[in-house]
């Protein structure tokens, strides 16, 4: 008898860190169009160009893509096996994707400002912004791993003080780039 839950759930993984790859690095370049013009100058609008490329095909090629097999084969997990949707910890954690599809049309939102070069965002608020990702995955893989109230509240704690973290370290690291 073939395993289909098991071959769902490799899929399912497999895309999954495709896609927080493709959104990592999006931002990144998000990160790196706003500060086109102070680390190019005259040169910005040949590096704008080709991170609107690169923005293009990540986004295209690997980004949705992997968003959408990824929710793909979740649903399909839960379509063979229902008795998960009983489960608490699988409604938070569905509660989280649900926020990370949010993110990730967001994400398009930013991807289709900065391709009409019509963008408002700073790279600060981008380097923020950047790090949701982080967090969004950092909650879902706890959610998942630990699935109890107890272990969840405790990661829900960790959660918050690594998301205070992160929030702290790229204020520190702005101010390090500024000083130089």
């Amino acid at each position: 008898m073939i395993n289909w839950f098991g071959y769902f759930k490799a899929l399912h993984l497999i895309f999954m860190v495709s896609w927080f790859a493709g959104m990592f690095y999006m931002v990144r370049l998000f990160v790196y169009y706003s500060e086109s013009e102070d680390n190019h100058g005259k040169n910005s609008s040949i590096f704008k160009s080709q991170y609107l490329l690169m923005q293009k095909r990540l986004w295209k090629i690997i980004a949705w893509p992997a968003m959408v097999l990824t929710l793909i084969f979740g649903f399909s997990m839960l379509y063979i096996q229902p008795f998960y949707l009983e489960l608490p910890y699988m409604h938070v954690k569905l509660f989280f994707i649900f926020l990370l599809v949010i993110y990730h049309l967001i994400c398009h939102y930013i991807f289709l400002k900065q391709k009409n070069d019509a963008s408002n965002f700073t790279s600060t608020q981008l380097r923020v912004w950047n790090e949701v990702a982080t967090l969004f995955l950092v909650a879902i893989i706890f959610i998942i791993v630990l699935k109890n109230q107890l272990d969840g509240i405790y990661g829900t704690v960790g959660f918050i003080l690594f998301g205070a973290l992160l929030f702290t370290a790229v204020k520190w690291y702005k101010k390090i780039r500024k000083s130089k």
